[in-house]
């Protein structure tokens, strides 16, 4: 599957979890969580560190959350992604989304690796709102991706 058939492909589940997000309102993990909420996802929070987040139930892993989901967004640092991807193998989750802004984000080698490996559909990096509509500043961001010939195909 094209990069970009794993995009669509993931964005299409309604059912997220998106571990790692923020117990600090104004992190942009919070903002991200929020956005994909009012689009109609019915998205997971996961923080081990977190009981609640905006009103929701947070669960400290992926196991704990029933009925699973349909997909795990990752906003971790690199080595906790290698943690967290193996958990998405004990929870039946067959999508993960290692989100990347700048820098490595939550990307790891060994993660990517350990993904291929275990059959896991695997959008390497990006940010989920370049590729939802009706959010121009991240459209515009994946224009100049585009432009740099650094947009998923």
């Amino acid at each position: 599957m094209s990069s970009m058939a794993l995009v669509q492909d993931f964005l299409a589940q309604k059912r997220l979890a998106v571990v790692g997000v923020s117990r600090k309102p104004e992190d942009f993990s919070r903002k991200l969580f929020g956005e994909l909420r009012e689009r109609g996802y019915e998205v997971v929070p996961v923080n081990p560190l977190a009981d609640e987040i905006d009103g929701q139930r947070c669960f400290a892993h992926l196991q704990e959350i029933q009925p699973p989901v349909d997909g795990a967004l990752l906003m971790t640092s690199p080595e906790a992604s290698e943690r967290v991807v193996q958990e998405c193998v004990d929870a039946g989750v067959p999508r993960v989304w290692m989100y990347r802004a700048g820098g490595t984000g939550a990307v790891s080698p060994k993660a990517l690796q350990f993904c291929e490996a275990h059959n896991i559909a695997l959008v390497p990096g990006e940010c989920p709102l370049m590729f939802l509509r009706g959010s121009w500043f991240h459209r515009l961001h994946g224009v100049v991706r585009k432009i740099t010939g650094k947009y998923p195909h």
